[in-house]
């Protein structure tokens, strides 16, 4: 550690420290535009300037000179530096005067207004006047897509975020062309940023320039509720901020959380909130001579009881979707055993994990932190760039750090680093060998990451064995060191799992359910957000659908129960790593629409099998008696090393046929995401179905 004084204070911090972090760590204010603590110095705003003691007779960009480069003082004394002095007060008030010549100070209808880095920086040091009177340049407007917006005239070149895109989102969709008065940031061609993270230069831009283009001057930031949660829309469970007028969503912002997202989050989670309040179910529905009618909740349960009572408990059943939260999966286990219904099942894709093997053999044990301890990473049948944006980020972040081997089995794509393609199916993950194999077993801690494409098939639970005995066999599990990780892509399978969402003893799988549904097997089915599934091979069975949107479940139902979306109840979520983390309700279902829990605790009373709770903390407390580690809300219960041997025990065949990922279109995975037009533009502009063109 280096001593260094900073404003009187004297401080020990890492040598290789910018003098920026230094002075921050003695509880010094350094403004700063283009310094950003994930992200390349680039030094270029100047505004950092500090004054250092023996240094130089002129201010010294904080940003850009480490600790390790002071000289001490004559005596050997720790190096000076000044945060406040009028050499440190003038220069800034300079530096501000420059920034501000031609910026067009449009502060009243500039959407970055009251969240503007500029316009508080310009208040705080910056001067009243400014002495320059030439006209301002103006910079015509780009088009880089349909979710972010330009005002280029309003540009400080700060390159955030040309770096953002290069370094964290891999991609080389942004940079800055031009010398002095006539440099510009644009995409060169002028075309969408084809990035699944472009939403996040939206918050590094310290102006105006770059804003949200669905949000344009929909709110202004002080008549905003602010509400923290988590995102539903990939297994991550990145944090997230929900922004509300009334009852209304108005927008989706990241929360820092070092140990999950950092502080980005994918373009889906930013932009779905439009998605939210579009095609809402908002009253019951039953269907009547093969029409859906509205109907009153007496009369919705009354139809749905007397089915019930018609048939047995093995001809009922149940199918959690993928946004369902963890309480109202208990809610509904809980109504079906009642029934006497073992037909549960929460694996809609039908992949073959299973709570039987324990909890290490399906979740992401190294976590997601943990890919950066990573020094060898071998990917099977997983697609993270569009399965799990932000954890792909991380992949990214690990391989620009350090040597970082990365091999591929399944599809070949764009995961925006270089790896080595070992091939397309199981033959490839049973037949590995060569120099990749060889890096895995020289890596101290080598990470297997097992996605949905390998698993959501006939042959997955014998995938997954041989991706858990190569996992022992290169030294990927171990007492300080679990690398066998499984990459969820919904983000409520892991809490699914966790409550035993699954068949119990001679209780039918999804495929089972569709299949007895279709042939007269099954009377009832109970679809709780289900939306991925065959409806059309269901037959004549009498399908019950608790969700929020008109999607594909509420098509095919015989009784439509309203609920309510992520944003509109508190609920926990178990990411892909196995975290617990609980979303606050940020808004009130539309309507006559009930938090599915509700609904299924009143259907349960008429039914005759009243569910022993009144209220969520209630429902909580007994699932936290059966459930201790569904209590430890941002905690992780840690997978055992011997349910991954037990695992690669299990062995069985594997067909030839190659992995796929699940994720077919990264805009469209779920019922909300469809109902967002912001996102129907997005996926028509990747497909390629409609042209970009400058507005």
């Amino acid at each position: 550690m280096a001593k260094i004084i900073i404003d009187g204070n004297e401080v020990d911090v890492a040598p290789e420290t910018t003098l920026l972090q230094a002075c921050e760590a003695a509880g010094a204010e350094v403004p700063r535009f283009c310094f950003h603590e994930r992200l390349s110095v680039a030094g270029n705003c100047r505004m950092c300037l500090v004054e250092v003691k023996g240094g130089p007779p002129k201010p010294t960009a904080s940003c850009a000179m480490a600790v390790k480069d002071l000289r001490p003082g004559p005596n050997g004394e720790p190096p000076v530096v000044l945060t406040k002095s009028p050499m440190v007060k003038k220069a800034r008030e300079g530096v501000m005067e420059f920034l501000l010549i031609n910026h067009p100070l449009d502060c009243p209808i500039c959407d970055q207004g009251g969240e503007c880095d500029l316009q508080d920086q310009a208040m705080a040091y910056g001067v009243s006047g400014s002495r320059f009177h030439e006209n301002k340049r103006a910079v015509e407007d780009k088009y880089i897509g349909p979710l972010v917006k330009t005002i280029m005239t309003r540009c400080i070149h700060c390159t955030r975020c040309v770096r953002f895109t290069t370094e964290v989102a891999g991609v080389k969709d942004l940079g800055l062309i031009g010398r002095g008065e006539d440099a510009e940031i644009t995409t060169y061609l002028e075309q969408a940023m084809t990035s699944e993270l472009q939403g996040n230069v939206i918050d590094l831009c310290p102006v105006g320039a770059l804003t949200s283009k669905p949000y344009a001057f929909q709110a202004r930031p002080w008549e905003l509720v602010k509400t923290e949660s988590v995102d539903v829309m990939d297994a991550v469970g990145s944090a997230i901020r929900l922004d509300t007028r009334g009852r209304e969503v108005m927008r989706v912002m990241p929360r820092l959380n070092e140990a999950v997202n950092e502080e980005w989050i994918s373009d889906k989670s930013r932009f779905i909130w439009d998605g939210i309040k579009a095609q809402r179910l908002d009253r019951p529905y039953i269907r009547v001579n093969g029409r859906l009618q509205p109907a009153t909740w007496a009369e919705a349960f009354a139809a749905i009881g007397q089915k019930v009572a018609a048939t047995s408990g093995d001809k009922i059943g149940a199918i959690a979707g993928d946004l369902s939260s963890v309480e109202e999966m208990f809610a509904l286990k809980t109504l079906m055993a009642s029934l006497g219904s073992a037909n549960i099942d929460c694996r809609q894709d039908g992949t073959a994990l299973s709570p039987a093997y324990g909890r290490g053999s399906y979740i992401f044990n190294s976590t997601i932190a943990g890919i950066e301890d990573a020094d060898a990473i071998l990917l099977i049948g997983a697609q993270p760039r569009k399965e799990a944006a932000v954890l792909n980020a991380r992949i990214r972040k690990t391989w620009r750090a350090k040597d970082l081997p990365i091999g591929v089995i399944g599809e070949a794509a764009d995961l925006t680093y270089p790896y080595t393609y070992l091939g397309a199916g199981p033959d490839s993950l049973s037949q590995l060998s060569g120099d990749f194999l060889d890096a895995l077993k020289k890596a101290e801690r080598p990470l297997i990451i097992v996605g949905q494409g390998a698993l959501a098939r006939p042959d997955g639970l014998a995938v997954l064995s041989s991706a858990a005995k190569l996992a022992l066999d290169v030294g990927a599990v171990g007492p300080d060191w679990n690398g066998f990780s499984v990459l969820h892509t919904a983000a409520g399978r892991v809490g699914g799992l966790d409550v035993g969402f699954v068949p119990g003893e001679g209780g039918l799988d999804v495929a089972g359910m569709i299949s007895a549904a279709g042939n007269g097997g099954l009377d009832v089915l109970f679809l709780l957000g289900a939306d991925e599934i065959d409806m059309a091979a269901l037959g004549t069975s009498f399908v019950v659908y608790v969700g929020s949107h008109g999607d594909a479940g509420a098509h095919r139902a015989d009784v439509i129960l309203p609920g309510a979306v992520y944003a509109e109840k508190s609920g926990t979520y178990v990411n892909t790593e196995g975290r617990v983390q609980m979303g606050l309700r940020a808004g009130f279902p539309p309507g006559e629409a009930r938090e599915d829990w509700a609904i299924l605790r009143a259907l349960s009373a008429v039914l005759g099998k009243t569910l022993p709770f009144d209220s969520l903390q209630a429902l909580r407390a007994r699932l936290y008696a059966e459930l201790p580690h569904l209590a430890a809300d941002g905690e992780i219960a840690a997978g055992a090393a011997a349910d991954v041997e037990g695992l690669a025990a299990v062995g069985g065949s594997m067909d030839g046929a190659a992995f796929v990922s699940p994720v077919k279109d990264f805009y469209l995975t779920n019922p909300i995401a469809r109902a967002s037009a912001i996102m129907a533009e997005c996926s028509a502009l990747a497909a390629g179905t409609v042209k970009a063109a400058a507005e």
